[in-house]
């Protein structure tokens, strides 16, 4: 039945999608209309209005950090992408380099997790590419003393999810608070890493949807333009699980002294015998070698350069007594070999080595030592690890050493319809505009106009 309905899900949206397709085919270009919102939801910001009037931007300072880059004082603008196919989709864009950023808006009310399941979904394009920064969001945990004027990397957040990149690390996070039942200290809990292929999400300048599912069920997806990335348990594929072993090794167990872990050892009973020689050499002289004819025993393999002259200014005094530098003997180009012949060297067959007893299954193996096991103190067992800290606001708390990107359409709801309708209307009409600009300028390419431009 859950098949069956992602199925019908994906149809309708991509049945929305081929209908766009058409439409721009037709008339040319996707004219751009403002996502509305329809159904339950906790914020849904398309940016179209042009102002910021409902997010706050951060007049904090970060702790433990030099005062000249302690501001969060990196800007913010609404605005059309640089290379906009929707004339008129406005969006938030990051706008400063190596700046610490903090912006955030409080949602319609608080998300509190109970019977139904949380989606949360954004767009970012990475206008310029993207070297070393994040793009995700962080739900602000909803608490007494939430000020969003005050909003940095410490504020606790009950839930951190979106990309993130520095160098060759593509990273997809979902981390979650997860509350100790036993001690009230929060712990963050990451999810696996993802399997799909990240990259081309961050280098292809495309426009993409993230979107994160959390089930009352303790289930997780995270999805990139619809599709499954990641899934899984929120009890048994985050790290470090939500929760601790029942047991574990006691810290004040040691290793007894006579506790015997080889499992082989030199039998004891062995004798070396009479005939091992030890001394025997590992190669010998091969006495069936043959001085090959020709050999001149009596012309050495070098000879001093006869072309060479001692310098004027050599000092035998302070340089010692002048020779000329050694080169091969041209009277052993072609002879087998100059000097004294030398048998070569074999392998010794009677050649042993040192003698070692041979080895034996050990009868006092005890194998490998481990403490004992006790009872883990810390030990309690949160079932329903879905039932996270409320949260209140939405924000972005990001540094990044690449400006112009672009945030959009950001959607929280507890209802998986209503999220598929606001990307359909929102990312799903960018997906049309950015396929619409990709046909238009292979269709210009393959034309027979363009072609004969190009061979003139």
């Amino acid at each position: 039945m859950i098949l069956r309905v992602k199925l019908l899900r994906l149809i309708i949206f991509f049945l929305y999608l081929s209908l766009s397709m058409f439409l721009v085919c037709v008339c040319g270009q996707v004219a751009y209309k403002a996502p509305e919102p329809m159904g339950e939801h906790f914020i849904a910001e398309s940016f179209d209005r042009g102002t910021l009037d409902s997010w706050v931007l951060s007049s904090a300072m970060k702790d433990d950090t030099d005062e000249e880059i302690a501001k969060y004082d990196g800007k913010w603008a609404v605005e059309e992408m640089k290379d906009s196919k929707l004339p008129g989709d406005k969006g938030l864009v990051l706008k400063s380099r190596a700046k610490h950023h903090a912006i955030s808006a409080q949602l319609l009310r608080p998300f509190t997790f109970d019977t139904k399941p949380l989606i949360v979904q954004y767009e970012v394009n990475f206008q310029s590419g993207i070297d070393c920064g994040g793009a995700y969001v962080k739900l602000l945990s909803q608490t007494p003393d939430l000020d969003l004027d005050q909003f940095v990397d410490k504020t606790p957040y009950t839930i951190m999810f979106g990309p993130d990149k520095c160098g060759e690390d593509y990273k997809l996070h979902f981390i979650f608070r997860h509350k100790n039942p036993k001690t009230g200290e929060y712990e963050e809990k990451h999810a696996k890493k993802p399997d799909a292929d990240l990259r081309t999400y961050y280098t292809d300048k495309k426009t993409h949807l993230y979107t994160l599912v959390v089930n009352p069920d303790n289930t997780f997806e995270v999805l990139v333009d619809q599709t499954v990335v990641n899934s899984g348990s929120l009890l048994t594929d985050m790290t470090p699980p939500v929760n601790p072993p029942a047991e574990i090794e006691d810290p004040d167990d040691h290793k007894p002294e006579d506790w015997d872990e080889r499992p082989k050892i030199q039998d004891p009973s062995a004798t070396k015998p009479d005939d091992w020689d030890e001394d025997a050499p590992a190669q010998i002289p091969d006495e069936d070698a043959v001085k090959p004819d020709g050999w001149l025993d009596d012309e050495p393999e070098y000879i001093g350069d006869p072309e060479a002259v001692k310098p004027d200014d050599w000092d035998e005094d302070m340089d010692g007594e002048w020779e000329a530098i050694q080169i091969r003997n041209p009277a052993c180009g072609t002879a087998p070999g100059c000097g004294t012949w030398k048998r070569p060297m074999i392998d010794n067959p009677n050649y042993k080595g040192k003698w070692k007893p041979p080895m034996i299954d050990n009868p006092n193996y005890q194998g490998v030592w481990k403490p004992r096991k006790i009872p883990n103190p810390a030990f309690f067992e949160d079932l329903q690890p879905f039932k996270m800290t409320p949260f209140g606001a939405l924000g972005l708390e990001l540094w990044s050493m690449t400006s112009d990107i672009f945030f959009d359409n950001f959607f929280i709801t507890d209802d998986r319809n209503t999220a598929d309708r606001w990307a359909s209307d929102g990312w799903g009409l960018k997906k049309a505009a950015e396929g619409a600009a990709e046909l238009e300028d292979d269709v210009l390419r393959r034309s027979p106009r363009n072609r004969k431009v190009r061979r003139d």
